[in-house]
């Protein structure tokens, strides 16, 4: 009889022992595969090239002054089509050219001139070359001494009237760069891994970065420096 009864609360003992091996062996698998998981290396790739800007932005600013203001507009009429002509025969397209209207400071209105001025008006003129022959224009802004022979002086370093080099075409080296900086990030972490004794597993995380372009210095800013920095988080495992 009592052995019977033993008998009767052995097998649910056996069946409760066996779930409770079963959720061990499961929790400690379990834990083994988080932490397998979480060990990561997050390296980064650069990739940098350099490339000649390929559209610039020249502001072409002389000045005029006096006391007449229908004479200063004349005379700004004339040397406007002056230049315009000092261009064209550069190269340059009449569509690549815009004028601004001019910017006229009465001094006598101005409030915070101590001295009498000997002129009363300032006028400044403006024309705007945007082009896309860059070699072309770089040559031109060169050459522009010429328009002294024509009684025009270019005014120069104003920091307002910039000339301005750009790149566009940042699409067409953006696969590429992708590519040698995810080529970059991933030797770096295959060094790592290696050096800790580990294999480099699979990709967890990927961030692509900023693409930057800047001047290569301030002597050249017609060379740009096109950069981009990848982080990426690879799985290690023994």
């Amino acid at each position: 009889m009592e052995r019977s009864r033993e008998n009767r609360y052995l097998l649910p003992s056996l069946a409760i022992m066996t779930g409770l091996i079963a959720i061990g062996i499961a929790i400690y698998f379990g834990i083994s595969g988080f932490r397998a998981a979480n060990r990561i290396v997050s390296v980064k790739g650069l990739a940098e090239i350099e490339l000649p800007a390929n559209k610039v932005i020249w502001p072409i600013v002389y000045k005029e002054i006096g006391d007449d203001l229908l004479q200063l507009y004349k005379t700004i009429n004339e040397k406007n089509r002056a230049i315009i002509g000092f261009l064209k025969d550069k190269g340059l397209d009449e569509t690549e050219i815009s004028l601004s209207a001019p910017k006229i400071i009465d001094m006598n209105a101005e409030r915070y001139q101590s001295q009498n001025s000997r002129y009363r008006y300032n006028v400044t003129s403006v024309l705007t070359v945007t082009s896309e022959k860059v070699d072309k224009v770089r040559e031109i802004i060169s050459s522009q001494s010429e328009l002294l022979a024509k009684g025009i002086a270019i005014s120069a370093g104003e920091y307002e009237y910039e000339t301005i080099y750009m790149y566009t075409k940042l699409n067409d080296v953006k696969p590429g760069m992708i590519e040698e900086a995810t080529r970059n990030a991933r030797a770096s972490a295959e060094k790592f891994a290696k050096d800790s004794g580990s294999k480099l597993g699979k990709i967890k995380s990927a961030n692509q970065g900023q693409f930057s372009i800047s001047n290569r210095d301030a002597n050249t800013p017609h060379i740009k420096v096109i950069r981009v920095v990848s982080t990426i988080d690879y799985l290690l495992r023994d």
